[in-house]
């Protein structure tokens, strides 16, 4: 069966390299949909996102696999976001993945085995990989202050660093870059990144709970395998 950490068979649709999968233009009345329903329909969850971060991720399952990302933060309240995360800020920029961000607080809360599915984001922010582009760095440094003590779960839907056309196989955990040698972001693909890296001094929190980055303890990741398995019915009506 599908595995997050194997590449699905061939298929028509696999490994091209093309910017979005082969498809039909939209039609003209396609075009007035959309534009009708972004008039009359409210689409709140979508305007809650409220800011623009940019960073890299790693696989878990395999630590030479990274990729750059952009999320897109919704603030739920002061101790949850959630992320739509993309592969570039392009208009046609294709959904990869999401990320929920909780504090440090709501992380302790959490029992062990979940924990070990989390990053925590202190590096990223110090090393000025994760940034906020456009945005002058000293008006963020508050929220960055507060983004480094949070921790990350990411499911990447779409690993389209393979060739995948489509969103195909299972989804792959990802985790937060690091400053060992086997989570450490390549410096060509920081390079190639538009948005200018910089860093804003943020004091190092005082403990990080090492369950999470459970993969710089153990040296083990996680991936996913797809399994068949038979159906809960329902119970029938008294």
């Amino acid at each position: 069966m599908a595995s997050s950490y194997k590449s699905p068979a061939p298929t028509p649709i696999h490994g091209g390299n093309q910017s979005i999968p082969p498809a039909k233009p939209m039609s003209i009345e396609q075009h007035i949909l959309d534009k009708g329903a972004q008039i009359l329909q409210s689409l709140k969850p979508i305007k809650q996102m409220s800011q623009h971060v940019c960073t890299f991720a790693t696989y878990s399952h395999d630590m030479s696999r990274q990729i750059e990302t952009n999320h897109y933060v919704a603030r739920i309240n002061q101790d949850f976001l959630q992320c739509a995360v993309y592969y570039t800020d392009d208009s046609n920029g294709r959904l990869i993945g999401v990320e929920y961000i909780v504090s440090d607080k709501a992380f302790e809360s959490l029992p062990p085995e979940e924990q070990k599915l989390w990053y925590y984001h202190a590096y990223e922010v110090k090393s000025g990989l994760l940034v906020h582009p456009k945005f002058p760095e000293m008006l963020v440094k508050p929220e960055l202050e507060n983004l480094a003590k949070t921790y990350g779960k990411f499911w990447c839907t779409w690993q389209i660093d393979r060739g995948d056309m489509l969103p195909l196989g299972a989804p792959a955990l990802m985790m937060s870059p690091q400053d060992v040698n086997m989570g450490m972001v390549s410096q060509e693909l920081v390079e190639k990144r538009a948005t200018k890296q910089s860093m804003v001094e943020i004091a190092e929190p005082g403990w990080i709970n090492p369950q999470a980055d459970y993969w710089k303890q153990h040296g083990i990741g996680f991936a996913i395998d797809i399994e068949k398995t038979e159906i809960k019915l329902m119970a029938p009506s008294p």
